[in-house]
């Protein structure tokens, strides 16, 4: 393997660390302007394929991370703190590959994390996602409430009307 130079061993190096080659790029000394195109262009070189891959075996930690980001998930989620424990469960997304087959997911697993997700973003916000995701169920319903406010209305002026008429 040929040899590469300081800023293509930086950029791999913070590569390994946060997965994300535009950050990489920034952090190895590209310029911001060009961070994106050289993070892609660099990935796509087989030399630094190659040596992503020696790094990612390199790396030895004395912390089961797994189990220390899933703690953080549970404190997260226990407490309220919605976007901390998205964060935990997309992290542990990434260590863990990504790769899980839908196959192996059952409706009542899918459901149980769509439910410890709820908890942790909790019900106002829960209920603004609804509202976002299902737009016309939420104005249906505007609508039904000001058309139950217009009837009350009208149903108490007629009346008032009526007593104003009787005297």
């Amino acid at each position: 393997m040929s040899q590469l130079n300081d800023k293509q061993e930086q950029f791999c190096q913070n590569y390994v660390l946060s997965r994300n080659a535009t950050k990489a790029a920034k952090a190895a000394g590209y310029s911001e302007s060009s961070a994106y195109n050289q993070g892609h262009r660099l990935l796509q070189e087989e030399r630094i394929q190659e040596r992503l891959k020696e790094l990612t075996n390199e790396m030895v930690t004395n912390v089961d991370v797994v189990s220390e980001i899933e703690k953080q998930y549970e404190v997260a989620r226990n407490g309220g703190h919605g976007t901390t424990a998205l964060k935990a469960l997309e992290l542990l997304s990434r260590v863990r590959g990504n790769n899980t087959d839908v196959e192996d997911q059952t409706t009542e697993s899918l459901e149980e994390d769509i439910k410890g997700i709820m908890q942790a973003l909790g019900f106002e916000q829960c209920f603004l996602l609804f509202a976002e995701a299902f737009p016309d169920e939420f104005d249906n319903e505007e609508e039904d409430d000001e058309l139950l406010l217009t009837e009350e209305l009208s149903s108490t002026t007629d009346t008032e009307a009526g007593s104003y008429d009787n005297s």
